[in-house]
């Protein structure tokens, strides 16, 4: 009767259901913690319980079994409208928090629970302290290093590594257990190292644990039995390990057994020793391993299992081999399982009143497991009874509910290897249907592919749902149409006809509910010209071409891989990916492999895949390329097509680029023009077009050797005419008349008219006024002349082209002028404002605009010089012009005389020409300072006395007020001494200065004065010198910037003592140089001079003569340093006076060749042939004493 009744309730089964938040319902535990949580003891412990019902869930918790008081605990909080808790452990350890706990959410119409969350803290032990001792093993021999690391919560990773931290090689000899222990199989001389480290990783806190290094030294048997017999004369002491045949250090014995849990993962090692070093392999007896969940892990000494099932328990057996023997092992793998679902977890129940239902809990298990049933937290059989609840060991049963009878009910699944345990409510409503899909929602489905359109509803009793298209005429029954318990209406190959409106209408005994869907068919997405197989030389380029078509309004993504993964970022940058085509310019090996275009949608994709063979270069000579071949046009609209084409052969040289060219059939036939550029990788252009134009294109490709020959043309294609696009631009209004207004414009090339009968409509208007539009049509020209015009007025202009297929658009104004005339006015209030003696400010009142008759173009100022204040009579000097460009009101006349009358007008001016003059006005400029006097010469010189005579300035710029002398004596240095300082009146032209000393040079300061100030000075100098014969005087050349002017007297000093003693002298050093030179001669030495002239090849300076010990051209045309003040003649050359018996020579000649001391420095100056010859002539003069005594002391 039970199973009869169970049939019956069949056809109530329901699915779960989401319930909808707005209306009542019993609690959803959401998200909960893991039950084994591990926490990382650094951080808050945060425990999960998150749970939805209507009204929100309360929320309490148990910890080890018993109710956890929240509020008594100051580091527990729960975070509001949610059951979670936070553990602030910083004034708490973690471990006073491991404990089992467990979440209790509850409403009004029932109570859910977790399962238990079990809190452990990670841990990461540290290794114990330990001293290991070094590992002494003869080579050949088998040896386990063992690693044995501290036990931490979750286990940690080992691995092996060096000081270095790099991990240690493995091999099919050397690998590491699953323990963590390394085990080699037979050892080798290059096994020795003393860093054979084991580290352990711990995940959650993340951190490293170091044993300690462990040292393995290998012994050589040959090496050491050699070393021993040298003493012992035995060459048979220790005898090497012999070759072997394998045995299992991992597992021990012929078998072993192993458990593991289904779902889980399950490894299982052998690990063998020999020599040679066995090979393992694997087996499962009687049957066949699973070969997508197995691999072979640590050179195949680990069988490892994912996702294990009952089928994989069974007897598995591991072999090693080597050329010696064999061993085998027997591992016997016994699967267990830990409770798990067959049918899902329990299914939430929503019935109407008087419904009836079932919730099942089925699951399995290894042994079978064990089912309770709990209601709302409660052992069911301590629950209310409730007459329409049925119990049935993983079902219960419910008949005929009734309001009120909402509850959560708990099935707890469990045996020795874990539990399962799950919540569903029964929620008993009554509710009108509603549907849950939104509405108006699109869905898009490829053509031929199955359509799933979603009807999610909501109702209780559940509603029936029903499906119509468009006009509703009649529900969507039979083929092509699938209905599905949950709503959804399939189709399983859609068409382009099954796209549209679709309504689906919910209805249960309290309604009815609609909502409209649409479908949308699309076309699928192919690839047209798939890439093909290409063999191409090193260096070269290849293109592969993916051309695809897929729905226009689907937007496509295009991907290439290589080899089945991502394209190699080459910092080459030789991969060019275009729309339709990947490009590889300079080709190496490692570009080789299979290309794969992948075309993308956000429904579909189509891929196709081709092979790139790259081969050596054939040494062939590059030639211009081959032409390109196939042109075809595609995606043809009214002023655009796209060209394709298939490039020629490169000939040895990649194609650089494609130039592509147009035939105008219509207008222009025969005639080709340029129409646009691509890359040479690319081999399709969107061209732009024109209207009105019977188009016909052709294609050259170009390498490094030139153009190819042009492609054949392709069809023609003929774009229709139509209205111009745009209008003439440049457009400028102006007069050449003074009543006339010239409008111009950049006429529209052939291209741009767009069609036949191409004129121009041309408006104007004069702004000012609101006047109509005044309009003419002309010809194909670039201007019109309107006559009659006022003067200068402005106009708005507009010009638009016409065809014979209509206008241009709405032109854009333009803004020009009437032609200009004079202006008929001057400026006003013109007045000048002096700012100093050579600068004065002019200002005036601008001129009205109406009376400039034109544009403004700015004023100019005429002015000139009247006369000089200190002089009566008129100096009329040329009239000067300054140009004010712009708006100005004042400028500034700069270059004025001072101390003089000046005139001045102001005028305006335009683009036709000058206005009338303003009156004329006049200002004066002040006094300045003078300029210098004319000339300063010296006369009578006396043994203590000197006459200076001058000239007034020429430049006065005022009245003089007086002169100021200075004068100071000169050293032989050249040094100055005081100043002594005189003023004169200005009526004096000379002076004597008495009570000079005698043979001294003085030097000279004259300038004069005005009112304003002193101006420059001229400079002199003079000598005065004993006489006892004649006087002489000898002037220099006056400049006054700075002058300088030389009177000497010269005595007659052969007489002299002084003189005298000084020749002597000078005899007696040359005498010891000349005894100096023939020593030096005789020892075969050289001159410091002659060393330096060898070390230096200007023809300057040449070799001391051997014959007579003489120095050659040292002469003594040496220069002597200028006074201060002093100046040469403009040529660079001394000017000498008619007699030489002057003492000094002041005259510059150019480089010296004496310091102030008198010491020699020219000898390397490396003066150039032209100055000998220039000075050639001084030396061969009667030299001076002063010279003398130079040239001499520059030796010594």
């Amino acid at each position: 009767m039970d199973a009869a009744l169970l049939v019956l309730f069949l056809g109530h089964l329901t699915a779960a259901l989401e319930v909808p938040l707005d209306l009542p319902q019993p609690p959803t535990i959401t998200h909960q913690s893991p039950k084994d949580y591990i926490i990382d003891p650094r951080e808050n412990i945060i425990i999960h319980c998150e749970a939805k019902g209507k009204p929100h869930p309360s929320f309490s918790w148990t910890r080890n079994g018993t109710h956890f008081d929240i509020d008594e605990d100051p580091n527990v909080t729960m975070k509001p409208h949610s059951g979670t808790l936070v553990v602030d452990i910083s004034r708490a350890k973690a471990e006073h928090y491991e404990c089992v706990y467990q979440c209790t959410a509850r409403n009004k119409h029932g109570t859910a629970v977790s399962s238990n969350i079990v809190v452990r803290q990670s841990r990461s032990p540290l290794w114990s302290k330990e001293k290991i001792k070094p590992i002494v093993v003869q080579e050949g021999v088998s040896l386990v290093l063992p690693c044995r690391p501290p036990v931490g919560l979750p286990p940690p990773i080992i691995f092996w590594m060096d000081n270095y931290f790099q991990k240690l090689p493995q091999s099919s000899r050397v690998s590491q257990s699953l323990n963590g222990d390394l085990y080699f199989a037979n050892v080798l001389r290059e096994d020795s190292r003393n860093d054979y480290i084991c580290y352990a990783r711990f995940p959650y806190t993340q951190t490293i644990q170091q044993k300690q290094p462990i040292t393995v030294k290998v012994l050589n048997m040959d090496a050491i039995n050699d070393t021993m017999a040298a003493f012992y004369n035995d060459t048979d002491l220790f005898k090497p390990a012999d070759e072997r045949k394998p045995t299992f250090l991992v597992p021990s014995g012929n078998s072993s057994s192993k458990t593991v849990l289904r779902g889980q993962v399950l490894e299982m090692e052998c690990i063998a020793e020999g020599l040679p070093t066995p090979e393992i392999s694997w087996t499962k007896v009687s049957s066949v391993l699973p070969a997508k969940r197995t691999s072979f892990l640590h050179y195949q000494r680990t069988l490892r299992i994912v996702n294990v099932s009952e089928s994989d328990a069974g007897d598995y057996r591991c072999t090693g081999r080597n050329p010696l023997g064999s061993v085998h092992h027997t591992i016997h793998v016994t699967v267990k399982a830990a409770p798990y679902w067959i049918s899902g977890t329990p299914r939430n129940l929503v019935l109407a009143p008087g419904e009836n239902g079932v919730l099942t809990c089925r699951a399995s298990g290894t042994p079978k497991p064990s089912i309770t049933w709990a209601m709302n937290g409660i052992p069911i059989e301590n629950s209310p009874k409730d007459l329409s609840r049925k119990v049935e060991d993983d079902t219960i049963i419910f008949t005929d509910v009734q309001t009120g009878s909402s509850a959560v009910y708990q099935c707890n699944v469990s045996n020795d290897y874990g539990y399962l345990l799950s919540n569903a409510f029964v929620n008993v409503l009554s509710e009108p249907p509603r549907v849950l899909t939104p509405a108006n929602k699109v869905y898009q489905v490829i053509k031929n592919h199955r359509a799933l359109i979603d009807c999610a509803s909501f109702g209780s009793p559940i509603p029936k749902i029903e499906w119509f298209k468009d006009s509703r005429s009649s529900t969507l029954d039979g083929d092509p149409y699938i209905h599905h318990d949950n709503g959804t209406l399939e189709i399983q190959v859609a068409q382009a006809v099954n796209s549209g409106k679709y309504t689906c209408v919910a209805r249960n005994i309290l309604g009815i509910y609609e909502n409209h869907i649409y479908l949308e068919v699309k076309e699928p997405t192919r690839i047209l010209k798939q890439p093909e197989y290409k063999v191409v030389q090193r260096g070269r380029s290849v293109v592969f071409e993916c051309k695809v078509k897929h729905d226009p309004s689907l937007i496509p993504t295009m991907t290439w891989l290589k080899d089945d993964g991502e394209l190699p970022d080459d910092e080459r940058s030789e991969l060019i990916v275009d729309s339709d085509s990947l490009t590889i310019t300079d080709v190496t090996e490692n570009d080789a492999g299979v290309y794969t275009c992948i075309m993308n949608t956000t429904l579909d994709h189509d891929s196709a895949s081709a092979e790139l063979t790259v081969v050596e270069v054939t040494p062939t000579p590059a030639v211009r390329p081959d032409p390109p071949t196939d042109l075809e046009l595609t995606d043809q609209k009214k002023r655009s097509v796209q060209l394709t084409w298939t490039p020629g052969d490169e000939n040895n040289s990649p194609i650089q680029k494609f130039l592509i060219q147009y035939e105008d059939k219509l207008h222009h036939r025969g005639d080709w023009h340029n129409l646009t550029e691509v890359l040479g990788t690319k081999t399709t252009a969107h061209l732009k077009l024109s209207p009105y134009v019977h188009y016909s294109f052709r294609v050259l490709a170009l390498n490094a050797v030139g153009f190819s020959r042009p492609s054949l043309p392709s069809r023609v294609f003929k774009t229709e005419a139509a209205a111009p696009d745009e209008n003439p631009t440049g457009i400028q209004g102006y007069g050449t008349e003074h009543d006339n207004l010239v409008i111009s414009w950049k006429v529209i090339n052939f291209f741009k008219s767009n069609g036949p009968g191409l004129h121009y409509k041309v408006m104007w208007r004069q702004k000012t006024v609101d006047s109509e539009w005044t309009t003419v049509t002309v010809a194909n020209t670039s201007k019109f002349v309107v006559s009659g015009t006022p003067t200068f007025v402005p106009y708005e202009l507009k010009v638009q082209a016409v065809n014979d297929h209509g206008a241009g658009p709405e032109p854009a104004i333009a803004h020009g002028y009437s032609g200009e005339d004079l202006p008929v006015a001057a400026p006003e209030n013109v007045q000048a404002v002096v700012r100093n003696s050579t600068v004065a400010d002019v200002h005036w009142d601008p001129v009205p605009s109406k009376l400039i008759r034109g544009h403004l173009k700015g004023y100019k100022v005429y002015y000139w010089k009247e006369r000089h204040l200190h002089k009566h009579n008129p100096h009329h000097s040329d009239q000067q012009v300054l140009t004010f460009s712009g708006n100005h009101t004042h400028g500034m006349l700069p270059g004025l005389h001072p101390f003089s009358l000046y005139s001045f007008n102001v005028r305006v001016y335009n683009g036709k020409g000058e206005g009338p003059a303003s009156l004329p006005q006049q200002f004066e400029t002040p006094e300045g300072v003078p300029g210098p006097p004319t000339s300063l010469i010296v006369t009578n010189p006396n043994l203590d006395s000197l006459t200076l005579e001058w000239n007034p300035p020429h430049v006065r710029n005022g009245r003089i007020t007086g002169y100021t002398l200075k004068y100071q004596p000169v050293n032989n240095s050249n040094e100055l001494g005081p100043v002594e300082e005189l003023a004169l009146p200005p009526n004096e032209t000379s002076f004597t200065l008495p009570n000079l000393k005698y043979s001294t040079r003085y030097k000279f300061y004259l300038n004069a004065k005005t009112v304003v100030g002193a101006g420059p000075a001229i400079s002199q100098e003079a000598i005065t010198i004993m006489d006892e014969g004649k006087l002489t005087l000898n002037y220099a050349g006056i400049s006054p910037f700075p002058p300088h002017a030389v009177a000497s007297r010269q005595v007659d000093i052969a007489t002299q003592g002084w003189f005298i003693g000084l020749m002597c002298a000078i005899a007696l050093l040359i005498l010891i140089l000349l005894i100096i030179c023939f020593i030096q001669r005789n020892k075969g030495g050289k001159y410091p001079v002659k060393e330096k002239e060898d070390a230096h090849t200007d023809p300057e300076f040449q070799p001391m003569k051997d014959d007579d010990c003489t120095f050659g051209e040292y002469s003594d045309n040496e220069d002597h340093k200028p006074l201060k003040g002093s100046r040469t003649p403009s040529n660079g050359t001394v000017k000498r006076d008619d007699s030489d018996d002057s003492l000094v020579d002041y005259g510059e000649g150019g480089d010296g060749q004496f310091n102030e001391d008198g010491s020699f420095i020219g000898q390397y100056s490396g003066k150039s042939a032209s100055r000998d010859t220039a000075e050639g002539h001084e030396s061969s003069e009667a030299p001076s004493p002063i010279n003398a005594m130079n040239s001499l002391n520059s030796f010594v």
